[in-house]
Parts: C-alpha cells; structure tokens; sequence
C-alpha cells in the first residue's frame, strides 16, 4: 500500500521549491514583479551625495510638504467622512422624494478626477468666471477690493474641491453598513429610550465604524497620490515635492528620498487599517437578522433630506461638469476638434488597452494560482502583487526608473559584447515603461474583480475535472476561463477608465511630445489655457461614467 503525502504549506529551502508548481512560480514571479520598483526606492534613495538616507528631504523639503499633506489629508478625510456618512445614512434609513435617484446620483462624483474637478472650479470661480460674476451683479460691486471672496488657491480650497471628489468612498461604505446592521440594533437602541440620532451617535457608529475604515484609507490612499489638484490650487504636498524635487531642481536621489518617506506613510496606513478593521470594538451576528424598514419623511423633513443629499451631488459633478460643458462648447465653436487632442485621444486608448489586456491576464494567472495552490507563500504573493494600488504614482515611477534602466544597459551591453550597435533606450524612453506602471498599480483591481468571479465557481467543477484526469492547466483554460468571460468585460471597462485618469505616472514616464488626454490637460491648466483642454476633459468624464453604470447595477444586485 501507498502512502501519498500531500503538500503542504510549511517546510523551507528546496523542500517548498520542489513543491512549487507553474501557479506557485508564476504568483512569485508577478510579486517580484511588483516589489521590485518598491525595494529598488530604498536603495535609490541611498545614492544622495549630501549625507545619509533622508537627509536631503529632512532637511529643505520634508518638514514643510509634511505638515500640508497632513492638513490637507486631515481636511478631506473630516469633510468626506460628514458628508458620506451623512448621505448614508438619510439614504440608507428614510425615504424621502428622489431617494431612489439621489441614492445612485451620489457616486457620480467618481467620474471627475481631482485635477479636473480643480481646473473646472477654479474657473467658476475666479474673476471673470460666472460665481464671481453674478455676485457683483447681484451686489452691485464693481471692482475685486470692494468686497472678500473665498480663494480657490488654497488648502482650504483644495481640501473642499478633492474631498466632494472622493466622499464616494464614504458613502459606498457608510451605506452598505447602516443597510446591512438591520433593524435589530436600532430596535434595541429604541426600546432602552435613544432618539434615532443618539441610536446613531452612540450604538449604531460603534458597530459600523470598521466598515467606514476601507472607505476612510481610499480617500486618503487617492489624496496623497493627487499631484495635478496640489500643485494647481498650490499645496505643495509631499507628492508634488517629489514633482518639484526631480524635475524642477534636477535632483533625483532626493525626489527618491521623498518617495521613500511617502512610501513609509503608506505602509503605515495600511497597516493601521488592517488593525482597526480586525479589531472592532463591537460585532454584530448575523442570526435573526431583520432589514431596516425606512419610515417616510414628508413636508419640510423630506424636503431638508432631499436638501442634504442633493448639495453633494451638485457640487460634486453638476457644476464642474456644467462648467466644462460650458468651456467645451466654446472652445468647439472657435477651434472645432483639434488634431492635437485627436492624437492625445489614440495615444489614451493604445496605453490604456495594452495595460488592459496586460492586467487581465495577470490577474487571470494570479486568481488561478490562489485557486490551486496548497502553499501559504503562494497565497502571500497574490496579496502582495496588490499592492501597487496603495503606492501614489509618482513614487512608484521613482523606484521604477532604476529597474527599467538597469533593463537598458544590460541590453546594450549584451549587444555591444555580440558585436551589435547600441540600441538606446528601449523600456525607460517609450510607452513601455507607462504601461508597466499602469500594470502595477492597477493589477489589484483586476485581481479583485477576476478573484471575485473566480470563486463564485464551485469547487465541485475541479475535483470532477481533476477525477476525470483533466490536468489543472486544461481546466483552466478550456472551463474556468470561458466561465469568467462577463467578469473579465466588466474588469477591463474598471481598469481602462482609471489607467485613461492617471496623470501622475504618466506626467513622469511619457515619451518627448507623447501626450495623453490626462497629460494634454494637464499641460493646458499649468499654461492658464483651462478652456483649450476642456473636450478633453469632457472625455475623460464621460469614460468615467461607464464603470459607475457597472457598481450601480452591482449596489443594487447585493
């Protein structure tokens, strides 16, 4: 008789290596993959020829980046905590007139990135813009000094305008929290003589605060890896330092200096997070579990909450989008449809389809390997391979530069040793480069949603493969993956539109006269010209919308 061991998830050296299948090496490589930028940060960092490891940023940058990025940070965080947990809950516990609209309208701030949102409302805002405009008129001033008005340019105006972009989160979350706590809990907060808002206050915020928490690191994750919504309203926050620092003063080992401590924050944030989320105060069983009726608000109440909750959603994404309507039409009607952004346009949609179909096909291979594997180290590189997600794109471009350009004199070197000309520059001076940034920071969305699909697939499918003597690599690919078609259309739509937003990877790693739809309005807004980069604006927009169509239908599905 037989005895077949299984493998299993301990043991070290050759043992686990030997144990390794093409899944497990496949996971670890695509980890590497995704570390490597962040390790070579550390070792870049070292290189600065004015003293030791953070020196440089200590001692001109640091101190002063710091303390705006954490005022700015603390101001969204405070601001889109009220109104998506606000929001939340008027939509999650009454019902009022236009509840059921305003429910999915609220997230569609998610649409407008933070630096579109900063152009669109400093130029609402400014002077000669219409606010500014029709206050005169309706006041009847004539000149600017004869009367104060609240300044854009400012953290103050950078903390409002980045915080109604980016409470979506909040209120994702906030939402599903106060629907999913039942009626149980606020039954039991009655019956002991709490008002509904003191239930809030004091028993049902407790149990669902570890749920605000992931929305609550999104929003500051999104405000720290801003550099075009910064550096416009003029917060020199420690992403635009690293901007600044690199391209500006020409210094790159302090801009990875920098980098170094912005990677340190982010570390420590998750960390945070994962600790509050694992250790709640308060938990709530599932056993006996009864939905909350909402109660009927009507006459001025009902009035007061439709209120509430349309303020967000006009400031939000009605004014901007109205004002780059506005702007679009004229810029239309003088220019027509510029060649420029028709070029900008196809530059978008070829780096964004090639990060696309990279992403998918990594997270694809990673969901496999999750689903296959018996080793724990194998579980641990698929966790790891999210992590570019967390990491602001400028410091993942500065601990890419070193890898890709290491890549590039070892090619040319292998082709001088051959006898060949040098070729150049072949990954860090074209497309190539802003495509594998895309590949690393988006590779979590893709491998959620692929991960997601994944196992809402019996486990039943593989043992009857596996007994029939289908090997692991054929299940795969001839049933598994045909299975997960819908999920990975819905995937791709999530990870084109945000690879189409990013601006700060792409700002840093473009090509000589490469410009994307991002990086051309970008350029627009730096030079005062807002107005000439308004079409694009409206494109990005309007791809935005296509994946808050796809979470709507899955809001309402759950």
């Amino acid at each position: 008789m037989t005895t077949t061991v299984p493998r299993s998830s301990t043991g070290t050296g050759r043992g686990i290596l030997a144990r390794m299948t093409y899944w497990d090496r496949t996971a670890l490589a695509v980890a590497a993959f995704v570390v490597l930028p962040l390790v070579a940060i550390v070792g870049f960092a070292a290189t600065a020829a004015d003293g030791g490891l953070l020196a440089y940023p200590a001692r001109q940058v640091l101190a002063s980046s710091a303390g705006e990025t954490l005022v700015l940070a603390t101001g969204v965080l405070v601001l889109a905590l009220v109104i998506g947990v606000c929001s939340g809950w008027l939509i999650a516990t009454y019902r009022f007139p236009g509840r059921d609209i305003l429910a999915w309208a609220l997230i569609l701030p998610f649409a407008i990135p933070t630096y579109i949102a900063a152009y669109a409302y400093v130029d609402m805002m400014d002077y000669f813009g219409p606010v500014q405009s029709a206050y005169r008129a309706l006041m009847g001033y004539q000149m600017r000094r004869e009367y104060t008005f609240p300044e854009m340019r400012s953290p103050g105006g950078a903390i409002v305008v980045t915080a109604l972009v980016l409470y979506p989160y909040i209120y994702i979350a906030s939402r599903a929290a106060f629907t999913l706590q039942g009626a149980n809990l606020m039954d039991a907060a009655r019956n002991l003589g709490c008002s509904r808002m003191e239930a809030l206050r004091r028993v049902v915020l407790p149990v669902v605060a570890p749920m605000l928490v992931a929305g609550a690191t999104l929003v500051l994750l999104e405000t720290l890896n801003d550099i075009g919504a910064s550096q416009y309203l003029g917060v020199n926050t420690l992403t635009v330092a690293i901007y600044t620092t690199w391209l500006g003063k020409g210094n790159l080992a302090g801009a990875a200096q920098i980098a170094l401590t912005v990677l340190a924050a982010v570390v420590g944030l998750l960390w945070l997070e994962r600790s509050l989320r694992n250790n709640p105060r308060f938990t709530l069983g599932s056993r006996n579990y009864r939905p909350v009726t909402p109660p009927d608000l009507t006459g001025w109440r009902g009035m007061g909450a439709l209120a509430l909750v349309t303020l967000p959603v006009v400031l939000g994404f009605v004014m901007p989008v109205a004002t780059l309507i506005r702007a679009g039409w004229r810029q239309f009607l003088i220019d027509g449809i510029e060649r420029e952004m028709l070029q900008a346009l196809g530059n978008t949609v070829m780096v964004a389809s090639l990060a696309t179909v990279a992403i998918l096909m990594l997270a694809t291979l990673l969901a496999f390997a999750r689903r296959f594997t018996k080793l724990a180290q194998t579980r641990a590189a698929v966790r790891i391979s999210g992590i570019g997600y967390a990491v602001p794109g400028t410091v993942l471009v500065i601990g890419l530069l070193p890898a890709l350009g290491q890549f590039d004199r070892l090619l040319n070197d292998g082709m001088i040793a051959m006898g060949w000309t040098r070729i150049g520059l072949v990954l860090s001076g074209s497309i190539i480069a802003i495509v594998v940034a895309y590949t690393i920071r988006f590779l979590a969305i893709g491998l959620d949603q692929v991960d997601t699909g994944l196992s809402s697939l019996s486990r039943n499918t593989d043992f009857a493969a596996f007994t029939l003597g289908c090997p692991e690599h054929r299940l795969a690919s001839h049933i598994l993956a045909p299975a997960l078609r819908p999920v990975l259309a819905g995937a791709a739509v999530l990870i084109f539109v945000d690879c189409l937003k990013e601006l700060p990877a792409t700002l840093l790693l473009r090509p000589l006269n490469f410009e994307t739809l991002a990086t051309q309005l970008y350029g627009h807004a730096a030079r005062g010209g807002f107005e000439d980069g308004a079409m694009a604006a409206l494109l990005i927009v309007a791809a935005g919308l296509l994946p808050l169509i796809l979470m709507n239908r899955m809001m309402e599905r759950r």
